[in-house]
């Protein structure tokens, strides 16, 4: 019986979270390894708000000595690397894999890590010309994120800007550290005119991401995400890449890794495709009109 460890960045709770873990698990099944026959799948969930408990169990897993790990985030991968160099890592949803340290090269990752890279600089200048183009009248957007869960925070922040000035909106850094800080960051962007929100997605504002959402509603924020999943819950819109495809490829690895092959020499694979997904009743509650030619480019419109 082979083992495979699991380290969840989020909570047990999450819908989304378990719909990654499930994926995974199912894609493996279709592979010929089932949990319980000739598998053993040990999982772990960590809270975002409690780093200790990521390496602690980053570090549960690490003794149980398993074939392979799949870390599902940035954290949950930091912890895991900090805890081994030769069990393989293989990573799920991960924004700036060389930036953290994670590997080498797209190419040739080397060590002992390997994954999926959900996105590309270049999405910064998309999610502000989506942004403009459903509220034109929004100069300046504030970038909504957690520096102790985005640690990643200057793949996105850079870029994104670069690329303010060209859509004539000036970006607004808006750190958040915990809950209790979420409705007056929020509400101090909203006391300015023409204001937007940017939500970096990471641990802690996916986590919150109801909390979130339902704030930006309350102050009338028209605000674009990375990912569906805040958009499923009533948010503006969003632009990214579907996470869940990566953990059925992430099984495609699993799979190879426990058939022989390395993990630095399996390439790091990057986005496949994008999604844009708009809220309607969003856009009506914010009293704005979605351009037909947008509404007919959308993947889905949530009514």
């Amino acid at each position: 019986m082979r083992k495979i460890g699991v380290l969840m960045g989020w909570p047990e709770s999450d819908p989304e979270a378990q719909s990654e873990r499930a994926a995974f698990v199912h894609e493996l099944q279709k592979l010929g390894w089932v949990d319980g026959r000739n598998l053993r799948i040990d999982t772990r969930w960590a809270a975002p708000s409690d780093p200790e408990s990521m390496h602690r169990l980053a570090k549960e897993l690490v003794g149980l000595q398993p074939d392979l790990i799949l870390s599902q985030s940035t954290p949950a991968t930091t912890a895991l690397l900090q805890e081994t160099r030769t069990i393989p890592v293989i990573f799920g949803i991960v924004a700036d894999p060389i930036g953290s340290g994670f590997v080498a090269s797209f190419p040739r990752p080397g060590g002992n890590a390997t994954g999926f890279a959900v996105a590309e600089p270049t999405q910064a200048g998309k999610w502000l010309e989506l942004l403009k183009e459903i509220a034109p009248r929004v100069t300046r957007v504030a970038v909504l994120f957690n520096p102790a869960m985005a640690t990643f925070a200057e793949f996105w922040l850079k870029p994104f800007k670069a690329a303010a000035p060209s859509f004539a909106v000036e970006a607004i850094v808006a750190p958040v550290h915990d809950t209790s800080e979420l409705e007056s960051v929020i509400a101090a962007q909203a006391r300015e005119p023409n204001s937007g929100l940017f939500v970096m997605a990471d641990a802690f504002t996916i986590t919150y991401r109801g909390d979130v959402t339902s704030l930006a509603a309350r102050y009338r924020l028209p605000a674009v995400y990375g990912y569906r999943l805040f958009t499923e819950v009533g948010v503006l819109l969003s632009y990214g890449e579907d996470w869940t495809d990566n953990f059925r490829r992430a099984a495609t690895y699993a799979d190879r890794i426990m058939k022989g092959e390395k993990p630095g020499e399996l390439p790091v694979q990057g986005p496949v495709k994008f999604e844009l997904v708009i809220n309607r009743k969003a856009a009506k509650a914010l009293g704005l009109t979605i351009p037909s030619s947008l509404l007919a480019t959308a993947d889905e419109v949530i009514e």
